[in-house]
């Protein structure tokens, strides 16, 4: 699965946060796979995650190749980790859409979280089909915070979109001739790039023009997802 254009602005998103947690206190990096973003968290205790059964292979859908999991601290379900103790950072990138009941997920970064602590997460708003078969929920939308976090009794100190309509369909129309060959569908090669290259560069103009990319205005209708961040109350 090659790099997407939603892939850099959310690590640029997740670098400055991580990089931001005070030194020496204790983050759980849940459902972390590979561990890309322990080098950010050098200065924090880091403890990783995964339930480690996916390997990058698949019949179905988009597929990474290869899938290491060998840098794990601890390998069970989401659901079955110990909550002997709490941290002052919970962390969960792209997860969300792999695990069978998110809103029960959710509940559990949440007991995992100190009072006080914080919970980092990042879900797509709307994803195609990948890490097949671990793939259950297509995305998730600001509301779905807003209403769970709040039912939990946490406070969202901040929740940014990942781009806008615009950018989405930039990326998608970026993914069509990859997505043809695949499927063996559709006209002939050579048109069908010209014919994406010029949607794709009017959907940058326009992109270009709605707000900054981390405040895009469409983002109301449709964005790569939604960054969060979400305190634990004190007591």
């Amino acid at each position: 699965m090659s790099r997407l254009k939603n892939h850099d602005a959310r690590d640029r998103w997740i670098e400055k946060t991580l990089r931001n947690l005070p030194d020496g206190s204790s983050l759980l990096d849940v459902g972390a796979g590979e561990c890309a973003y322990k080098p950010y968290c050098t200065h924090l205790e880091y403890l990783a995650q995964d339930i480690a059964e996916y390997d990058g292979q698949g019949a179905e859908g988009l597929h990474t190749g290869q899938w290491d999991t060998s840098r794990l601290d601890f390998i069970c379900d989401l659901y079955d980790i110990p909550e002997d103790r709490q941290f002052d950072t919970v962390f969960c990138t792209e997860v969300l859409e792999h695990v069978v009941d998110p809103v029960r997920a959710l509940e559990k970064l949440c007991r995992l979280a100190k009072p006080g602590g914080r919970v980092i997460l990042t879900a797509p708003f709307n994803s195609l089909t990948h890490f097949a078969p671990y793939h259950f929920c297509t995305g998730f939308s600001k509301f779905f915070y807003q209403h769970h976090f709040g039912r939990l009794g946490l406070e969202i100190e901040e929740l940014t979109p990942n781009g806008g309509y615009f950018d989405m369909m930039d990326q998608e129309l970026g993914r069509v001739t990859r997505v043809r060959k695949q499927y063996k569908a559709g006209i002939r090669e050579p048109f069908t790039f010209l014919l994406m290259q010029l949607a794709r560069l009017n959907a940058r103009l326009i992109a270009a023009a709605d707000g900054d990319r981390m405040n895009r205005r469409s983002a109301e209708l449709q964005c790569f997802g939604w960054h969060v961040i979400a305190r634990k109350p004190s007591g």
